[in-house]
């Protein structure tokens, strides 16, 4: 299983970025997905779900409206369109992919990529 996340670098804030992650080594089209982002010093929070199927998707409120998560279940990549970018968006983004199996759920991370927001 691998989860692979590119897209990340250095932008000034107001700035524009898109994260993708792309999938291999598992059904990606039954699996949720989701962007977290794990800031220095803090806990590792999520930012955007999606269903498997991508009819639904629910955000953070500190990225309602600035922050848009698609998938392309043919590619077997999702993505994460970040705009009016701030500082406080500065973090090391993990994309992770979960299914309910039975009573517990199982769940795969990448290794992340680190977006900066700076001046």
């Amino acid at each position: 299983v691998q989860l692979v996340e590119s897209g990340g670098g250095l932008v000034q804030p107001g700035g524009s970025l898109r994260l993708s992650c792309a999938a291999s080594g598992f059904t990606f089209s039954s699996y949720a997905m989701s962007w977290y982002r794990q800031a220095p010093g803090k806990e590792r929070d999520l930012v955007a779900r999606i269903t498997s199927a991508g009819g639904s998707t629910n955000y953070a409120d500190a990225v309602k409206g600035r922050f848009t998560i698609s998938r392309d279940n043919a590619k077997n990549t999702v993505y994460l369109q970040m705009n009016s970018l701030k500082p406080e968006d500065t973090a090391v983004y993990y994309c992770s992919a979960a299914r309910l199996v039975g009573y517990s759920v199982s769940q795969y991370w990448g290794q992340g990529t680190h977006v900066t927001v700076s001046s």
